[in-house]
């Protein structure tokens, strides 16, 4: 066998190892998006999408990258998910034009007064009831999962997803440090429990009945609060999406 042979069949059994070690990651990940899609997603479909992103992420992982192989695996597989999700397009045009509403009420408010809206304000505007309000937000809170920036004709941009920055140029990691920094100070600006949603969600992985063990609240309240906090996320990321 040659020295190349060698080296192939080494990298292909080293590959198998790392998919056979962290298939369960794949279910974890899938498992944790499904907290906040409506019913009608497939869990199934996430996991075999999830597992095509272990899959790329075991032939193209280099241990010169300093990351352990489960975090860069990890944004490979949410990547590969997220990407299954914008391409089965779930989510009703009525769902993105109600958020924006929404959302555009919130900035409208918040630059008026120069504080956080007020959820009665927000629906007087609107004109609608604490129900509907209340489930504009749930919604919210699913619809964003894929974006803070979704664009007027419901087309999603990457804000909150993860890629692979080896795979951007110059001018596109500038940008994408430029968007971390005014997400950042947007989320550091935001009511203490919206905060700790945030952080419980995204950075902590708790999923919502966990988050509401924390805050002594109900799942459908976590739902609320995050899409109350994607939604004023929105409003203040005004400038980003324009």
């Amino acid at each position: 066998m040659s020295v190349a042979s060698e080296y192939l069949q080494l990298s292909r059994e080293s590959a198998d190892e790392l998919v056979r070690r962290h298939a369960p990651l794949v279910r974890r990940i899938a498992y944790h998006l499904m907290g906040r899609l409506p019913a009608s997603v497939d869990v199934g479909d996430l996991i075999q999408a999830g597992m095509i992103g272990l899959l790329e992420a075991a032939r193209h992982f280099a241990l010169d990258r300093g990351a352990s192989f489960e975090t860069y695996a990890g944004i490979r597989i949410r990547g590969a998910m997220l990407d299954e999700l914008r391409r089965t397009d779930w989510t009703p045009r009525s769902v993105h034009r109600k958020t924006r509403e929404v959302a555009e009420v919130i900035r409208q408010i918040e630059t008026e007064t120069g504080a956080e809206a007020d959820d009665a304000e927000v629906m007087r505007r609107l004109g609608i009831s604490a129900e509907e309000y209340h489930q504009v937000l749930a919604d919210a809170a699913c619809v964003r999962l894929l974006s803070l920036t979704a664009s007027d004709d419901g087309e999603e941009s990457t804000v909150l997803d993860v890629v692979d920055e080896s795979s951007l140029g110059p001018s596109e990691n500038i940008e994408r440090d430029g968007m971390r920094e005014a997400l950042a100070e947007a989320i550091s600006g935001l009511p203490e429990r919206e905060q700790m949603v945030m952080s419980l969600y995204y950075e902590q992985e708790l999923n919502l009945k966990e988050i509401g063990a924390v805050l002594g609240v109900s799942e459908s309240r976590v739902c609320q609060i995050h899409g109350q906090a994607v939604l004023r996320l929105r409003a203040r990321l005004t400038g980003w999406r324009s």
